[in-house]
């Protein structure tokens, strides 16, 4: 029975060295350099920044309260009817869609939109009061607690909200 203990309780060790713990200091084929794991795609994350114009201007920006954060709600406005695809992105592109103020604590955002075709029949004048363009982003807890400010462009003017 001691005789074959010993082979035994190596045998486990290696199997056991090799299965779920394969990133273990037990594992054989780990003894070597590894090579370093990261979350981050080859060629690192895509920078592409979004294409689409500035809304003329902004109205307005307020926030409004949610159970694991608070929502940014801003409201535009520009000289004609018809912008689509209206959304608020950062101003430095970031992977994933994560928002990460910069190093003075503030969110730099930007109120963007597609306007109408030249000539289309959504292209009619806009009413004041009553055709404003209106977007939001809701922002959580854990990102609200890094940052101080938002601050909102547009194409006419910027709005800066305290946190």
């Amino acid at each position: 029975m001691m005789k074959l203990t010993a082979p035994l309780l190596i045998a486990t060790m290696a199997l056991v060295g090799c299965g779920r713990l394969g990133d273990s200091r037990w594992n054989p084929l780990s003894w070597g350099s590894a090579p370093v794991r990261t979350l981050e795609p080859e060629g690192g994350y895509a920078q592409t920044s979004d294409t689409r114009p500035l809304i003329p201007q902004i109205i307005a920006a307020r926030w409004e309260p949610l159970n694991e954060g608070r929502l940014l709600v801003v409201e535009g406005f520009a000289p004609v009817r018809g912008y689509s695809s209206v959304a608020l992105v950062t101003a430095q592109p970031q992977p994933g869609g994560r928002l990460a103020p910069d190093a003075d604590g503030v969110l730099r955002l930007r109120l963007v939109g597609v306007p109408p075709a030249p000539g289309s029949a959504a292209a009619l004048p806009a009413r004041p009061g009553v055709d404003e363009i209106r977007t939001a982003m809701a922002i959580s807890s854990v990102q609200l607690a890094r940052i101080a400010a938002v601050e909102i462009t547009s194409a006419g003017n910027v709005v800066r909200l305290g946190r």
